[in-house]
């Protein structure tokens, strides 16, 4: 026989206070707080409005908006792709980690790079750049805690953070000289400061920061971290480490700064971002790697599995020899310089990235963008980059669109500045 329990009366209460009943909204506040960040909302607005009216959908259109390729992709690509899919055991396909030929590729040639000897197990592998940030910041950082990053960013770090339950902190770079504005990051820190940003070389300047501008961040983030009596880490975003122009060389915050963290997607130098393989590396003078380690496996398990598919990995050692040709795009820099300056835009040479940042000859850069795409060019308002004033101009067009596109740009800048 089975035995009731002896009758309480039931602890739910039947008519809550308003304070609290049901949310009545569908998603959750993290959801609405991401979809209402500046950039992701600017962006999504111009997505909408361009296919609405079909424009990046036509064939005619000169579309300088996104780091996608515009030609076929290189055979050697394609057979590296497609040796690595021919199984060649049963376990082929099976979950895996970061594999080791993989992690021994990478670390080579970063090490080749930077001239920091990175070990492979200090290679995190990830599916993308994307999966690289977003598991360094919940690697290091709690709930609250805060996170700098400088104006113009790439548009994606404030919904990174705030999904990550991270308060962006943003300051302006020089808007001269697009360099790091070190008296505003180091204005920025207060007790809860646990990251500080740096993308280099930048989305969408293309400045290469130097090393005494990285010595310097080094400098006042050691005193500052002792000040607070808690470290700060850098998230140095390395994506387009290897696309540098003649006469630039990149440093890595790393060579300077112990407490750094690098995020790398390969989506950049092999112009391939829809498949998804990157890294977050170690420097091997960072303390506690064996922990930090550790805690990655289950940070990216946790966050959805964000490791890179078996083929991906499998492939990295043959693609870790391939790139885009960077002369040839150092070539169409200069050739899309020399022809906007001549127009009378006012941008500044990139030293590296494939992008351009010109100022917009109108302060509405919005509705210059509009004037632009009324001669069927496309490029991205400086606003979606929080930094009115300029727009930004993608290099992975080809020389042909580039081409075609000075007549409309020298029309747009005669619309917006008549004699």
């Amino acid at each position: 026989m089975v035995r009731r329990p002896p009758h309480h009366p039931s602890p739910i209460i039947r008519h809550p206070p308003e304070s609290m009943r049901l949310h009545t909204t569908t998603v959750s506040h993290r959801a609405d707080a991401i979809a209402a960040t500046e950039p992701l909302r600017l962006l999504s607005s111009f997505l909408e409005n361009v296919g609405q009216d079909g424009t990046l959908a036509d064939p005619n259109t000169l579309d300088f908006t996104f780091g996608d390729p515009r030609e076929m992709a290189s055979e050697a690509y394609v057979a590296a792709l497609r040796e690595a899919a021919i199984p060649q055991d049963e376990r082929w396909f099976a979950y895996t980690w970061s594999k080791p030929e993989a992690q021994q590729a990478a670390a080579a040639s970063l090490g080749r790079l930077t001239g920091i000897p990175f070990e492979p197990d200090d290679i995190l592998l990830t599916n993308g750049g994307f999966a690289a940030l977003s598991t360094a910041v919940k690697l290091v950082a709690d709930p609250g805690d805060e996170a700098i990053f400088s104006l113009p960013p790439w548009f994606f770090y404030e919904p990174l953070l705030i999904e990550a339950g991270l308060v962006p902190v943003k300051v302006r770079i020089d808007p001269e000289s697009f360099d790091l504005d070190l008296d505003a990051i180091a204005a920025a820190i207060t007790p809860r400061t646990r990251l500080v940003i740096v993308n280099t070389p930048n989305n969408p300047t293309g400045r290469v920061y130097a090393p005494e501008t990285l010595r310097r961040l080094a400098d006042l983030l050691e005193e500052a971290s002792v000040r607070n009596g808690r470290r700060i880490f850098i998230l140095s975003d390395e994506p387009y480490n290897r696309i540098v122009f003649s006469g630039v060389r990149f440093h890595t915050p790393a060579e300077f700064y112990p407490h750094t963290l690098i995020a790398y997607s390969y989506g950049k130098t092999l112009l391939a971002p829809g498949q998804r393989v990157g890294y977050l590396a170690l420097p091997p003078t960072l303390p506690d790697r064996e922990q930090i380690r550790t805690a990655a496996q289950m940070v990216q398990m946790a966050s959805g599995y964000l490791y890179p598919n078996a083929v991906m990995q499998y492939a990295l050692p043959e693609l870790e020899q391939q790139s885009i040709d960077i002369a040839r795009l150092e070539r169409r820099r200069d050739f899309m310089v020399d022809a906007l300056t001549a127009m009378g835009y006012g941008v500044h040479r990139p030293e590296g990235t494939f992008y351009l940042f010109p100022r917009s000859p109108l302060a509405d850069d919005e509705a210059f963008a509009r004037l632009l795409a009324e001669q069927g060019i496309m490029v991205l308002p400086g606003a979606i980059f929080e930094t009115p004033g300029f727009f930004r101009i993608c290099l992975t067009a080809t020389d042909a669109t580039c081409e075609r596109a000075l007549p409309g740009f020298a029309a747009a800048i005669r619309q917006a500045l008549p004699a």
